[in-house]
């Protein structure tokens, strides 16, 4: 089976192309490579060393023999996706190829109407191109669990039957986003269920939780295969940043009183659910929507499970309550259902002491390039 996979230089993207080619799919990457220069832009640099695309590439084949597709160009750019599209013919597409960070969508207008342009155009011209000439083939879309807030209430599976003045019916789940970012996707989330109703194509949407970890079987293998890692205010990632500030000695920056609870995942349970969707595909007319996490947790839980480990191996961990920069409920109900991928055969990895020493181990291996101005949160989404 051919696969495409759209943002496949990221942290996310890179893990899962590496991981679908060494199970023996043809895969291909389409990227723009803007992930590199928003780092660029903002000043600072993932904690691992990430190689030029072209060279991973070139390593990964002289270590498996396996060679995949590079496409560079921006799928906001039809003419370059139709081409792209032409040119690899994939049976199946997954798409990472979205900025991905809260706080960047929310640093000022042009970030935020940058994130919506990217995001809602890109999927867009997808559904388009798939429209015109792939309606075969099945869009597997990385969502996010942000979409749907932090409601009162169980948080289904993309739907909820509801009874209304003695009807009942079953409808899109209610979605009460909390960033510029988490619109574009709920606006993403409406487009492809729309092209799946009207037109007929095939599309999973993965509502994923907050990933962590580093290493896959494929990233291991050798230096020029690392993924990224970040641990900066605007795209570093709750348990990931908390490893890296305890490795440096910076106390951990819980947001508030700390009970936000979201869910979380092990990267190598994203890459396995990915191939789970693909190898199990939505039928044509469906948009299905899988909650992709394994546990729950909430950041001030975190934060205590990264100082009991950090202590363990000798380091002196603080945890420091900031003021929150984000609009959000500090202490919530949250109860989110993650059954479908379970159903499909997932294993999960669960967090544990292992997990956490090894992720603490990465840290203080590449301590040396972290840039220590870059760990406090430096977006608000308050007005200033």
């Amino acid at each position: 089976m051919k696969v495409l996979v759209i943002g496949g230089d990221g942290y996310c993207g890179w893990a899962t192309a590496l991981y679908l080619s060494n199970r023996g799919y043809e895969v291909g990457i389409l990227d723009s490579l803007v992930r590199r220069h928003w780092d660029n832009e903002l000043g600072v640099e993932t904690l691992t060393p990430i190689a030029p695309i072209g060279q991973r590439l070139q390593r990964w084949q002289d270590l498996t023999g396996k060679s995949i597709d590079l496409f560079v160009g921006d799928i906001t750019n039809y003419e370059f996706l139709s081409k792209a599209l032409h040119q690899f013919q994939p049976n199946a597409i997954v798409h990472f190829g979205e900025q991905r960070s809260a706080p960047f969508s929310m640093i000022d207008r042009e970030h935020a109407v940058l994130t919506q342009v990217n995001n809602v155009v890109g999927t867009l011209n997808l559904l388009y191109a798939m429209r015109e000439d792939f309606p075969d083939c099945h869009l597997v879309k990385l969502g996010t669990m942000g979409e749907y807030g932090t409601p009162n209430i169980d948080i289904e599976e993309g739907y909820i039957t509801i009874e209304h003045n003695g009807r009942k019916d079953t409808l899109p789940y209610p979605k009460q986003p909390g960033s510029m970012y988490h619109l574009s996707k709920v606006h993403d989330s409406h487009n492809i269920h729309f092209a799946c109703r009207i037109w007929g194509l095939r599309a999973t949407d993965l509502n994923q939780g907050v990933v962590y970890g580093v290493l896959t079987e494929e990233t291991g293998m050798d230096e020029l295969l690392i993924n990224r890692l970040d641990y900066d205010g605007v795209f570093g990632t709750a348990l990931n940043r908390f490893c890296i500030q305890a490795a440096i000695g910076h106390p951990l920056t819980v947001y508030g009183k700390g009970g936000q609870t979201r869910g979380f995942l092990d990267i190598r349970d994203t890459v396995r659910c990915v191939e789970l969707a693909i190898a199990n595909p939505a039928q044509a007319g469906e948009f299905r929507v899988f909650n992709q996490f394994t546990e729950q947790f909430s950041v001030g839980d975190l934060a205590l499970m990264v100082k009991k480990a950090g202590n363990a191996v000798g380091l002196n961990v603080e945890i420091n309550n900031l003021d929150n920069p984000r609009v959000e409920k500090e202490e919530h109900y949250f109860n989110a259902k993650n059954t479908k991928l379970l159903d499909l055969g997932l294993q999960p990895h669960f967090l544990s002491d292992s997990l956490l020493d090894s992720l603490l181990n990465f840290a203080v291996k590449y301590q040396k390039r972290v840039d220590k101005k870059q760990i406090l949160p430096k977006v608000s989404w308050h007005r200033n």
